[in-house]
């Protein structure tokens, strides 16, 4: 061989040794708002990013099971899951590997895991969404409308997603027996189940239902398309407020966990935090940020979330109440 192709083929495999690889991200959060902070990471560092995304009907049990059963042959470096339950599943099955970087460090204790297998973030807020020309949206209202007939009251099934995390924490909070009375009390009632938190909105907005169990992200996008809207924070009998923050892990086995622990830091960053308040949805930063930096919505809804309920333990009421839910929907 020539000794020019010689020293071009060299070269070119150099250059292909040097050249980033792709680092594998399962993301359940909405594209609408995760795609844009994962560019912003690939355009900041330099390290390619392949998004999977999860389906809208099984967020997030649909990338948490697809996990377990990757367990031998993971594709994925990154988990980033919407809410935390799903993440600790993962840890229970041994398929996270801990990280205490500079974004672990600046989360406070009740949102991510002791031994730094998995952080929150950027959190939403289970809320009463109410139409506001059905009822007046005040906590008296609110209660009397909850003694009365529930056919106009709507909550996505428990089964999924955050409304499974807002039913966890009742059991951990209440018991067993108070959660299970609280939903057999609703469902007599007639409380309306629906697919999803997304149904819950659109149908408080046309007034079909005069209010309903949803989160922040949902609520702000009625109130942006101009729909006679309003909200409540969700309270336990405590008083706490519940806050369904998004996780990041690492999954054990990763070929680039440099660069996996760089995507980790970056999205517990001010940075990502204040970006993901910014956007649409109106998260609510974890960790300290510049509060004047944040949207007036979003630094009423922190001076809120200081009442939330604390997750990191959340792992044991988790499995005991997805086994009962299961057995009530799965059959």
């Amino acid at each position: 061989m020539p000794l020019i192709l010689l020293v071009a083929a060299a070269l070119g495999w150099s250059l292909y040794k040097q050249r980033p690889k792709s680092l594998v991200v399962y993301c359940v959060h909405d594209a609408t708002y995760s795609e844009s902070i994962l560019r912003d990471f690939e355009r900041q560092t330099g390290i390619p990013v392949h998004v999977r995304f999860d389906t809208e009907a099984t967020k997030s049990l649909g990338l948490t099971e697809q996990l377990i059963r990757e367990r031998n042959r993971s594709r994925c470096d990154v988990f980033w899951n919407n809410e935390p339950l799903g993440t600790m599943q993962l840890k229970a099955e041994g398929l996270l590997l801990p990280y205490k970087g500079s974004g672990y460090r600046r989360i406070p204790e009740a949102y991510k895991d002791q031994d730094g297998h998995w952080s929150g973030f950027a959190a939403r807020m289970r809320v009463w969404i109410i139409n506001t020309q059905k009822l007046e949206p005040t906590e008296e209202t609110l209660a009397k409308a909850l003694v009365d007939d529930l056919s106009r009251v709507a909550m996505a099934k428990p089964l999924y997603g955050t409304t499974r995390m807002h039913y966890t924490v009742l059991w951990q909070h209440q018991g067993e027996t108070g959660l299970k009375h609280r939903h057999r009390d609703w469902f007599t009632r007639g409380i309306n189940i629906v697919t999803g938190n997304a149904h819950v909105k659109n149908l408080v907005a046309a007034g079909t239902c005069d209010l309903g169990l949803t989160d922040t992200d949902d609520f702000f996008l009625a109130k942006d398309e101009n729909q006679p809207v309003a909200m409540l924070p969700f309270r336990l009998d405590s008083g706490s407020v519940i806050l369904i923050p998004n996780t990041v892990a690492i999954i054990k086995g990763t070929d680039h966990l440099p660069a996996a622990q760089q995507l980790v830091d970056f999205l517990l960053s001010a940075q990502t935090e204040l970006a993901l308040s910014r956007s649409a949805s109106r998260q609510i930063p974890l960790g300290s940020t510049d509060e004047m930096s944040l949207p007036v919505e979003v630094q009423q809804l922190a001076n809120i979330a200081v009442s939330a309920y604390p997750l990191s333990e959340l792992a044991a009421a988790s499995e005991a109440c997805l086994t009962w839910l299961r057995s009530e929907y799965v059959r």
